[in-house]
């Protein structure tokens, strides 16, 4: 039985048997699962991306110091009403926060439904409808249409839509995996830049045929990956007549400075591994969990999980940052002169797209360290310290030449992007499967959309405010999201010390029994 009850075959299992032989086995599975998940939210953020490379045809034109109020070009032929007059880039801020806001309203209850319903179907539908609106709103190019409410509404359903991705993704992925979960989903979760990057290019390469067509080709490949999706997505092992190996390992978020072993069964039926402190793990019990249909957690029991609230808030914070760049880079890029050069929206938008390989490169490495050092807060906090000194860097020193912008773009996306995806990802799986929800399984979506909803509402808040204080100054906006970081460390402070608890427990064991 799988751990979602209401879970169903794929249909190319039943359509194409040679995807279901006896000989297709764990690794041959767990490749096609990681491929589809990769894609299926790689095109969802390719759908993200338009409005931010468009965000500089649609609005005004602004001073190239980027520090002076905009013109007041409604009746000129620049942009495209009515995002070009005065308030233009308040408009375009408040078209981020419709989307976002929507994203992060929809995500909390969207875990909780991935809990209870098929993922496969679940996900695929919300693809599908992703696809939809993202075309919607590239056709109000093609239509005339200069309705600021009819863009809003787009973008509100278009938010909703998307908010089924995340949970599924990950519940799917944590059904197949159940240890070393930073380095895997670290390279894994590469499809947020991955697609951030497909998105810019192909939206940026369309620009001179007009805006509409940067939203028409990013919908229809998410709307091409969801039919993938409901076709050939195996949601967990037990489907395929799977079972996964149990597997123990030290729980990297355990607050209250025990040291614990953690319970990493993904799914009903698997082996799980219980141990009753550390110096038993050699010789530790195995048995079967009695709990064969564990009910779904609750919304409030899942906040008062260990580590969710600190790790929810700090993601708060960094998504903030993480979406400001995500949707307004590319506007930056092209009201500041680059070695003097005022550079064109296919330019911009094309040269936005360092900061996401940058990302590529912070998210497997941040997975790969807190693996290594079996400390996912201490990384996290690393990297956004290190971040502070990038930013400052990036304002003072960016316009000075174009490869000094690009390396410092560069070093930016992997420091912004690796604590980002590091928590959306393996932190969200560790907390979903902890000793504390006792085999549990079902808890991992919840927990997901919990931490990634509340970072939403930051990535909500992050673009909208920009929208508003970029007209006075991008020092402001910078010192926006300085202060962004340092919130965001000093929400870690609790889960740091208990990691560093943990380590000098596990020292001092290793020396006692070494």
């Amino acid at each position: 039985m799988p751990p979602n009850s209401t879970a169903t075959p794929a249909p190319s299992l039943s359509n194409c048997p040679c995807l279901n032989l006896p000989q297709r086995g764990l690794f041959f599975h767990r490749t096609l699962v990681l491929i589809i998940t990769f894609f299926a939210y790689a095109s969802f953020h390719a759908s993200r991306k338009p409005p931010s490379i468009v965000k500089s045809v649609l609005g005004p034109e602004i001073s190239k110091n980027g520090t002076n109020p905009v013109q007041d070009l409604a009746q000129s032929q620049v942009g495209w009403p009515p995002f070009n007059g005065s308030q233009g880039t308040h408009r375009l801020g408040e078209l981020d926060l419709a989307f976002l806001s929507s994203y992060a309203f929809g995500m909390f209850f969207s875990g909780h439904l991935a809990d209870t319903i098929d993922l496969r179907v679940f996900l695929a539908t919300g693809m599908l409808l992703s696809g939809v609106f993202t075309v919607a709103f590239g056709m109000g190019y093609w239509f005339g249409v200069h309705s600021f409410l009819y863009f809003v509404v787009v973008q509100i359903l278009c938010g909703l839509s998307q908010s089924t991705g995340w949970p599924c993704v990950v519940a799917v992925v944590g059904n197949w995996f159940n240890s070393k979960r930073g380095m895997i989903m670290g390279v894994w979760n590469s499809h947020t830049s991955i697609g951030n990057i497909m998105g810019s290019i192909v939206a940026s390469s369309m620009l001179k045929y007009g805006w509409g067509w940067s939203f028409l080709w990013p919908g229809f490949f998410v709307f091409l990956i969801g039919i993938v999706v409901y076709l050939f997505l195996v949601v967990s092992p037990e489907l395929v007549g799977l079972v996964l190996e149990s597997e123990i390992e030290l729980s990297p978020i355990e607050e209250g400075g025990s040291v614990e072993v953690s319970n990493d069964g993904e799914a009903e039926n698997l082996s799980l591994i219980q141990s009753k402190n550390i110096e038993s793990m050699d010789d530790s019990t195995h048995f079967q969990s009695n709990d064969t249909n564990p009910d779904a957690i609750g919304f409030i029991a899942a906040w008062k999980l260990p580590g969710v609230a600190s790790f929810a808030i700090c993601l708060f914070f960094s998504k903030l940052v993480a979406y400001t760049f995500l949707y307004w880079l590319p506007f930056y890029i092209r009201h500041t002169d680059v070695a003097g050069v005022h550079l064109s929206h296919e330019t911009a938008g094309m040269l936005s797209t360092i900061f996401d390989i940058g990302g590529v490169l912070g998210g497997v490495l941040a997975g790969l360290v807190s693996d290594k050092l079996e400390a996912r807060a201490i990384t996290t906090v690393a990297f956004l310290l290190l971040s502070i000194p990038a930013l400052v860097a990036y304002r003072v020193y960016g316009s000075m030449s174009m490869f000094t912008n690009n390396t410092l773009m560069f070093l930016l996306g992997s420091l912004i992007n690796g604590p980002y995806a590091l928590i959306t990802t393996a932190v969200a799986a560790d907390l979903g499967t902890q000793s504390a929800i006792k085999g549990n399984s079902r808890a991992l979506a919840t927990v997901t959309a919990i931490i990634d909803g509340t970072g939403s509402i930051g990535a909500a808040i992050g673009p909208v405010l920009v929208g508003y204080i970029s007209s006075s100054g991008w020092n402001r906006v910078f010192a926006m999201l300085i202060a962004s970081i340092f919130i965001a460390t000093l929400s870690l402070i609790p889960s740091v010390t208990s990691e560093l608890k943990e380590r000098k427990s596990r020292t001092a064991l290793n020396s006692t029994y070494g």
